[in-house]
């Protein structure tokens, strides 16, 4: 025994040293892994491989969704899994992914629960930060420009556009504090209170000190960017009724 476990000793890594502080306590690499969901969520493939294998399942019992452009690029649309009835509600989701990844009918497995309760159910796709090499600006004027058209032709696939909901997870939980915050009447000319009911789940906020590091990380801008994402981002829970 004693040889077996000075093997195990011997093969144990030897502890990283810590590098120049760039932001807070934090060096490069820590900052960089406060970006990498891989680094404290190891069955991450497993969790969205289920979210692929519950979508297809619950698109084998709802049918195809109805594909919505709401701009030029390809993109630019968003998945609705129709409700029956005339001038029902709308809920949104917001798909995570790390600003970088995701599609929309990764999300549908959330379809059923709200179409069977008479809601549309609508999850949009839109633009990644390596494509836009590094930029969240598009991403956020995207699902802006979303929620606006989809207020704007409500009517035209049997949703009531005052009555439309929203959410979102992880970064999604940050772009959807980007459409809680927006100034709809100055912006789009639209009623302030376009987005009823609101729930923003940015996965940000956690007791646990690598949690409570990240949260902090992306909470205002370090000295040097994080080499995951070169800007700040601020990410917002709230209600709005």
């Amino acid at each position: 025994m004693a040889a077996a476990s000075g093997t195990a000793f011997a093969q144990a890594p030897a502890p990283r040293q810590k590098g120049p502080r760039v932001w807070l306590d934090l060096d490069q690499q820590e900052l960089d892994d406060a970006y990498d969901q891989s680094k404290y969520a190891p069955n991450i493939q497993q969790v969205l491989k289920r979210y692929e294998v519950n979508s297809e399942d619950v698109r084998a019992r709802l049918g195809a969704p109805k594909r919505l452009a709401y701009g030029a690029s390809p993109v630019e649309g968003f998945d609705l899994y129709p409700a029956r009835g005339q001038n029902v509600p709308i809920h949104v989701f917001v798909h995570g992914g790390a600003w970088r990844v995701g599609f929309a009918k990764n999300y549908a497995f959330q379809a059923e629960t709200f179409v069977r309760a008479g809601a549309h159910f609508i999850t949009l796709d839109f633009t990644n930060v390596v494509e836009t090499k590094g930029d969240l600006m598009p991403m956020a004027e995207q699902v802006r420009r979303a929620l606006a058209w989809i207020h704007k032709n409500a009517a035209s696939f049997a949703g009531d556009a005052s009555r439309i909901h929203l959410s979102g997870h992880s970064s999604g939980g940050h772009l959807a504090g980007v459409l809680l915050t927006t100034d709809w009447p100055k912006e789009f000319g639209l009623p302030k209170d376009i987005i009823k009911v609101a729930c923003a789940a940015p996965g940000c906020s956690t007791s646990s000190r690598r949690g409570s590091r990240r949260a902090r990380a992306m909470s205002s801008s370090p000295t040097r960017s994080s080499t995951r994402s070169r800007r700040s981002v601020i990410s917002i829970s709230s209600t709005v009724r």
